[in-house]
């Protein structure tokens, strides 16, 4: 069983067949700078999208609070989750943590992670992804920001032995363009962005997307702004008692994807394998040691 959604615009998304036609044009307009776009006043809210304010109000209730107080409160929360630094989350942590070893707390952090993730992972967006990433006729692209760009090239190092037309991005944006440019319409981007998201991340999905490029997507629960550009999105739970995010869940996904695509095509993979040991052996400088 699912999870229950854990952010507004999870809510939203959720309960968005069955809103209103105004409503709906209210709910695309807070999705749409997500969540700039709830932080006004209610009055502010309802210009904004072009309705009215009892729309506004009918609205939230609908998505189960009480009022807008309440539904602006979950907003704020929200965003100090993802504007939270490395010193912000390390005190939060040491002030709740409990009596055990930390290797103790760490698992537990860990596994509640795992547990939490797995119960919201969409096992059909998963093989999709897969998919798409086991087409040998499109090109996949790998970028990651300061911390996650160590995710996105572990990514990247195992997809290029299973298959050919990969490619690293830099985390110098500046060479961003020339990697568009060489990008075709079904082409795949593999993006990281975990909160304390970076700008030039959904610059460069929208550029991508409207080249045609399909957006694959590793974020965290409260969801980078790549999202509303990305045909899959994974949201992967972070929380560790540390200063630190976790990465731990986010490789395990990838390494799951990893294997789902070598199997779609051992053979070839398998080949390929066979040839890349064959170079090893012939290059004296990456010569097993026997």
């Amino acid at each position: 069983m699912k999870q229950a959604p854990k952010t507004v615009s999870d809510v939203i998304r959720t309960h968005f067949d069955g809103l209103t036609r105004a409503e709906r044009q209210l709910a695309e307009s807070l999705l749409d700078n997500y969540p700039v776009s709830g932080l006004g006043s209610i009055t502010t809210v309802a210009d904004n999208a072009g309705v009215s304010t009892p729309t506004v109000a009918r609205m939230v209730q609908k998505l189960g609070y009480k009022g807008y107080p309440e539904f602006q409160a979950h907003l704020h929360q929200e965003l100090e989750a993802t504007l939270s630094g490395p010193i912000a989350k390390h005190d939060r942590w040491a002030s709740n943590a409990p009596g055990t070893h930390i290797l103790n707390r760490f698992a537990e952090a860990v596994m509640n992670n795992m547990r939490q993730t797995l119960s919201g992972l969409d096992t059909v967006s998963f093989d999709d992804a897969a998919r798409l990433l086991s087409d040998r006729r499109r090109n996949v692209y790998f970028v990651g920001g300061r911390i996650t760009g160590a995710l996105a090239e572990y990514f990247f190092t195992h997809m290029q032995v299973i298959r050919p037309k990969t490619a690293l991005m830099t985390a110098n944006t500046s060479s961003w363009p020339q990697n568009v440019l060489n990008m075709s319409e079904g082409d795949v981007l593999v993006i990281f962005d975990i909160r304390r998201y970076e700008a030039d991340m959904e610059t460069l999905a929208a550029v991508a997307k409207a080249s045609g490029v399909e957006i694959i997507l590793f974020t965290d629960p409260w969801s980078s702004p790549v999202a509303k550009h990305a045909r899959h999105c994974f949201k992967v739970d972070i929380e560790a008692p540390s200063a630190w995010d976790s990465s731990v869940v986010t490789l395990f996904v990838v390494e799951a994807l990893i294997e789902a695509v070598q199997s779609s095509a051992w053979d070839e993979t398998r080949e390929r394998m066979n040839t890349l040991e064959g170079l090893f052996e012939k290059a004296r400088l990456f010569r097993k040691p026997r």
